[in-house]
């Protein structure tokens, strides 16, 4: 848990600022330009789980769709992702265990240095510190949000690293986690934060959303906390949707337009730029073997819908539709009316037109869409009515998303929580949701058969064996361990 600062974090101006590199602390925190590159390096824990350190589209953050055997991996990598893919033992000597931790710790220590610090500042105005500090809360609370959901009981290490027992220390509790990400967030949503941000920073109605995942998680598995905190995050969601300040898309197409990016239905996105901080998504999800689809066509295959899961959509849904969210076919690039026809299915939900002709794709990653809120509005809903609901508000916010696939269907009069969740695996696929839908609500979708199943005891398509408990919670890191004996206890 060292001090790793880095401004790389946005495609906009906080992405092109000088990273702080490895400054010591007694060297930052001395002017304003100082004080926002430190708070613009809490972002870059954001793009760790995408990191790809090979060319062959390997990182840890396609893990958690691997792990679910809605997807497919076309290229070989090896057994590190197969015991994702085929649900085989998970060795805690996984490296990707390990990145998703070093995705947590390392800019939770960038967040902890900027709260110390910025709390005592003269250097900027109150408003502006105010949101500073909002942007550090909300970032921890992510953080940790993401690493109490995969690993369970964690370290909650709420200071800056000062000597080597400083990072000593025992787990917490998934609750005691939990109620600082609630602590956090509060903190972040009485910052002055405006409720949009076109620049891709920490925006209120990110600070919402997030809670309100947070709240149904809090609810379900496995804290069970059960209906206050389904009433929390409906009312949570309600407010997002009653800001009016988000829509969604029209076209399926804009949710990978370049020039709506930050806006409407994009709450929250990871900042990427086509020099200072390119994305691999374009690339790693080029069909393989490689087809000349692309400029580049050599680096792809990291992740593909499995066959049921892209034939459980009905042939009318608009996201099935070709270049929707998948793709069979693709002209040849530089010769467009030679068509190239694939022998699979690949996503198309993120090509990027500008990294198809130059091979640099600098196009942002959604984190949290506003389809997300609007589901959980009504799943949340549901939930706190019995497993059906007739509420209007949640029925809107469902039908909001179902009327975009299908524009001819009548709005329902009645919804069950099962159909809302299958519209999220719809809807959210390959967005790095679906796994932890699977956690909290303890089902899965069963794709060749089109209904909700329980959890453990389902055998996705995919995998060797069905799902069980031991499957729920990633070990925690070998070599972290080895490191800090104190986890293991």
């Amino acid at each position: 848990m060292l001090l790793a600062m880095a401004a790389i974090t946005s495609c906009n101006k906080f992405l092109e600022e000088e990273p702080s590199g490895s400054l010591g602390l007694a060297h930052y925190y001395k002017t304003p330009e100082q004080v926002s590159a430190a708070v613009n390096g809490t972002y870059d824990g954001l793009a760790t789980p995408f990191i790809v350190n090979i060319g062959v589209s390997v990182s840890p953050v396609y893990s958690l769709e691997y792990i679910t055997g809605y997807s497919r991996r076309p290229r070989p990598s090896g057994f590190e992702d197969d015991q994702f893919l085929r649900l085989d033992r998970l060795d805690n000597a996984n490296s990707r265990l390990q990145g998703w931790w070093n995705a947590t710790y390392y800019p939770v220590e960038n967040c902890n240095s900027v709260i110390e610090h910025v709390s005592v500042t003269t250097l900027v105005d109150e408003v502006t510190k105010q949101r500073y500090l909002g942007q550090a809360y909300f970032l921890r609370a992510w953080y940790y949000f993401q690493a109490v959901r995969l690993f369970g009981d964690v370290p909650l290490k709420l200071t800056t690293t000062k000597d080597i027992n400083d990072v000593r220390i025992r787990r917490s509790s998934k609750e005691a986690v939990y109620d600082q990400i609630v602590k956090d967030l509060t903190a972040a949503e009485n910052a002055g934060l405006p409720w949009t941000d076109p620049s891709g920073h920490v925006s209120l109605g990110a600070v919402k959303s997030l809670l309100a995942k947070v709240y149904i998680t809090m609810a379900g598995y496995p804290l069970q906390k059960g209906a206050p905190y389904y009433q929390k995050a409906y009312d949570k969601a309600m407010e997002v949707i009653g800001s009016h300040q988000f829509s969604l898309f029209e076209q399926y197409s804009d949710l990978r337009n370049a020039s709506v990016q930050n806006t409407r239905e994009h709450i929250f996105m990871l900042q990427r730029h086509p020099t200072v901080a390119v994305s691999n998504i374009h690339g790693a999800y080029l069909p393989y073997p490689g087809q000349p689809v692309s400029i580049q066509p050599a680096y792809g295959g990291a992740m593909a819908p499995a066959q049921a899961f892209y034939d459980s959509y009905a042939d009318n849904d608009g996201r099935k539709q070709e270049q929707a969210f998948f793709y069979t076919k693709y002209p040849r690039y530089g010769n467009p009316a030679d068509m190239i026809f694939f022998p699979a299915p690949y996503i198309f939900k993120f090509w990027d037109a500008e990294a198809e002709k130059t091979g640099r794709s600098g196009a942002n990653f959604p984190l949290i869409r506003y389809a997300d809120v609007l589901l959980l509005c009504a799943e949340a809903k549901s939930n706190l009515d019995g497993g059906v609901t007739s509420d209007a508000a949640a029925i809107d916010a469902y039908y909001a998303v179902r009327h975009r696939a299908f524009p001819a269907e009548a709005k329902p009069v009645t919804l069950t929580t099962d159909d809302i969740l299958k519209e999220r695996y719809w809807e959210l696929c390959f967005e790095f949701q679906s796994w932890y839908d699977m956690l909290r609500t303890r089902k899965a979708f069963d794709v060749e058969h089109g209904v909700m199943t329980s959890l453990i005891g389902y055998k996705a398509p995919n995998h060797l064996r069905a799902f069980a408990e031991a499957d729920l919670q990633f070990p925690l890191p070998l070599a972290e361990v080895q490191k800090n004996p104190d986890l293991a206890l």
